[in-house]
């Protein structure tokens, strides 16, 4: 019996289209793309300055999809003749279709106009022309990437984008994989889906060495632990089986088949013993009394998929361990280190360990260098467990690190640097992603690509196998295994790939391309955040807090006097100076390198000054800050849908959200609630409401006329008053 499998016969149709497609790869890849520097040219612009362009693409989409139908099979006959298209019919079904169309038309006016420089409400803005192209190209094919055969062109490009994002997280492309999803909540499911067959299946496999004749020889395999000592596989207890290192893990399924000498498809017998077969009630016997059940811990930041992860798989929401966070919102290592701690203790097994690299709230990006060292030093201790970055709105971040592998045509560097907007502890977290083992990331946020647009990398390309569910349409022998069969969908759009694909192309992802967009987005968001916190003049009836703290509140002895020195720095030579004279100026680019959040989302709420003393009632800060927000957002009609004429639009749109000392704990929110000026004594579980801007924004302090940022302030200013006059008249 030999290991080598039999070579695939080159002359078969099937071969020819594989040959075919590898020849194709070389030219698809993204690693020797280029690129372009022309930012100006990536986006329709807020005024639609870029829409000739558009057309002329979607136009070419058209024309070439239509040439390709006349062309291929030239001898089949047309359905819709002259004689059709003159019918009476056929011009009332046109007319009707147009009325329609119009009317839908009428109706997405009132859709939320993220591309507009008052658009702070979520995490998305305009679209990248190249995104919008790709996706609206291959759309006219309707590729399904579910399987090879529905989606030839889209699969191989999906395969390109999925080795592009590792590259871009700095994984080794030759070892990692990555695959489009629908978005970062199926990113996250099947991290976690692959995280627990990953943790569990050592003690499916032991087992099957114990009960298979066919295994038999395996049974004098060691297996290194993490503590450095090596035993015999069958020899391991169920609690040694699900704290093996992950890389441990994914080098059994080779070592048995090499000591017993089959090939991988006798490996097959192994499956009847996994949980993903079993089941966990079925499982556990296997487990003894030696393993609780597993947990996965996750920072109070973490996003709403977690507790539905928990829940689809089985694991449980009350398995779902929160690590408490500091007071700029990043996890708490102490926490993290109890809660192992009490893991070690009561043998519960770490199913993975979720670092959040940008909180969709606050931007908030956790230590992941602490996060990484406490998993050696419990991994020593004999609890070893998968971390998995969620990085669904943070990956892209990473472009502002990466240096350009060739400059693109006309680039002469980014006139604000990009490195220089991300802070020193951001940039330490970022340098270590490539040591976790999987990472979600969304290029429909801060990717700038049309939903739905998704993503999950394996730093061990083998962590895929682990999720593998096949089905006999699937993949029919296609040159290389469908990405549709490492996943939890089904169908999916190949158009989403396409437009990843092309905008990658056109925008690489390194410091010239999208690390360009989110570099001076960065850069605009801390100039927001420096003008946002200064906004309140003397005699103004308000008072406002960032959420994001002050370096001189950052400070181990902060002390009012550092903090009004350093407010009256930023009003002086931050938030007044245009782009330029700030970039001449050392000392403020220092500070304004370290204002703001991880990323580009700040958070922040007013109070009201009554009687001319600051208000220390939360409720009273709360009403106001409530109905500041529903001042400044879009929503819904509760009856029927109605297009809001153009001056009934928000003058600004934001969205908001609450601090629950529940979920955030007391220290967080006590300490903002203290920043604040709510002292008054009240129920300590009542939630603080604050409100939030996003700047995705790379074009807000360099339009055309200039910073467009005082504007913003000055309106969210107005709002203010007026919401407080309303809230409590002066008499």
């Amino acid at each position: 019996m030999t290991d080598t499998p039999a070579k695939p016969d080159p002359t078969t149709p099937r071969a020819r289209f594989a040959q075919a497609l590898e020849r194709h790869r070389a030219d698809l890849d993204l690693a020797a793309a280029p690129g372009t520097s022309t930012l100006a040219a990536w986006f329709l612009g807020p005024k639609a300055e870029n829409q000739r362009l558009l057309e002329e693409l979607v136009l070419d989409a058209v024309r070439a999809n239509a040439a390709d139908r006349r062309e291929l099979y030239p001898d089949d006959p047309p359905y819709v003749t002259d004689d059709i298209k003159a019918s009476d019919g056929y011009h009332q079904d046109v007319k009707t279709l147009r009325s329609e169309f119009d009317t839908l038309l009428k109706s997405l006016r009132g859709s939320v106009p993220a591309y507009s420089y008052r658009f702070q409400g979520h995490m998305n803005w305009d679209l990248t022309i190249p995104g919008i192209a790709g996706y609206f190209a291959a759309m006219l094919s309707n590729p399904n990437n579910v399987a090879a055969e529905a989606s030839p062109v889209t699969t191989q490009l999906e395969r390109t984008v999925g080795e592009d994002l590792c590259r871009l997280l700095g994984y080794r492309t030759d070892t990692s994989w990555g695959h489009i999803t629908c978005d970062g909540t199926v990113a996250n499911l099947e991290a976690a889906w692959s995280a627990r067959n990953l943790t569990y299946h050592p003690v499916a496999v032991a087992e099957a060495v114990r009960r298979e004749s066919a295994l038999a020889a395996a049974r004098n395999l060691t297996v290194l632990l993490p503590d450095g000592t090596e035993h015999l596989l069958p020899d391991l207890t169920p609690w040694q089986l699900v704290n093996l290192r992950p890389e441990t893990v994914l080098d059994l399924p080779a070592r048995v088949r090499e000591a017993c000498g089959i090939e991988d498809e006798r490996l097959g017998i192994v499956d009847k013993y996994t949980i993903q077969h079993l089941g966990y009630e079925a499982f556990r016997a296997y487990l003894k009394d030696d393993v609780a059940p597993g947990v996965i811990l996750a920072p109070a930041t973490m996003h709403y998929s977690w507790p539905k992860a928990a829940a689809v798989l089985g694991i449980g929401r009350g398995r779902l361990r929160t690590v408490a966070v500091d007071l700029d919102a990043r996890a708490e290592l102490q926490s993290r280190r109890e809660l192992l701690d009490a893991c070690l203790r009561d043998h519960e097994p770490v199913l993975l360990d979720v670092a959040v690299m940008g909180s969709t709230e606050l931007s908030a990006v956790d230590p992941l260098a602490g996060i990484l060292a406490l998993r050696e030093a419990f991994g020593a201790k004999g609890l070893c467990y998968p971390v998995h970055a969620d990085s669904a709105w943070g990956g892209y971040f990473a472009a502002v690190k990466r240096p350009p592998r060739q400059a693109p045509p006309g680039y002469t560097g980014a006139r604000i640097t990009p490195d220089l907007a991300m802070s020193a502890y951001v940039n330490q977290q970022y340098d270590l992603l490539h040591h976790v083992d999987s990472i979600s990331i969304d290029p429909h946020k801060a990717g700038y690509i049309p939903y739905p647009a998704g993503g999950l990398c394996y730093r061990d390309r083998r962590q895929r196998e682990l999720v593998a569910l096949g089905a006999a349409y699937l993949d029919q022998g296609a040159y290389d295994a469908s990405v549709g069969l490492f996943g939890i969908e089904g169908s999916k759009p190949g158009a989403a790939v396409a437009g990843v694909y092309l905008s990658h192309r056109v925008i690489r992802t390194d410091a010239a391309g999208y690390g360009r967009i989110l570099g001076q987005a960065l850069f605009n968001s801390k100039r927001l955040y420096a003008a946002v916190r200064t906004m309140a003049r003397p005699d103004d009836p308000f008072t406002v807090t960032t959420v994001q703290r002050l370096p001189a509140e950052r400070a181990a002895h902060p002390g009012a006097q550092g903090v009004e020195e350093q407010l009256d720095f930023i009003r002086r030579r931050i938030v007044p100076w245009s782009n330029e004279k700030l970039l001449e100026d050392d000392e403020a680019m220092a500070l304004l390198k370290e204002l703001g959040s991880d990323q580009i989302i700040i958070g922040y709420a007013f109070n009201p000054v009554i009687d001319g003393r600051p208000n220390t009632v939360l409720q009273k800060a709360n009403d106001l800050n409530d109905l500041i927000y529903s001042r400044l957002s879009i929503r819904p009609s509760a009856t029927e849908p109605r297009v809001p004429a153009p001056e009934e639009m928000p003058p600004l749109i934001l969205t908001g959200s609450e601090f629950d000392p529940a979920v955030y704990g007391q220290d967080f929110v006590g300490d903002f609630r203290a920043r604040l000026g709510v002292t008054a004594h009240e129920d300590d579980r009542l939630p603080v409401r604050y409100l939030i801007s996003t700047t995705m924004d790379p074009w807000v302090t360099d339009t055309a006329t200039g910073d467009f940022i005082p504007h913003i302030v000055d309106t969210l200013r107005d709002v203010v008053l007026s919401c407080i006059d309303e809230l409590h008249p002066v008499v």
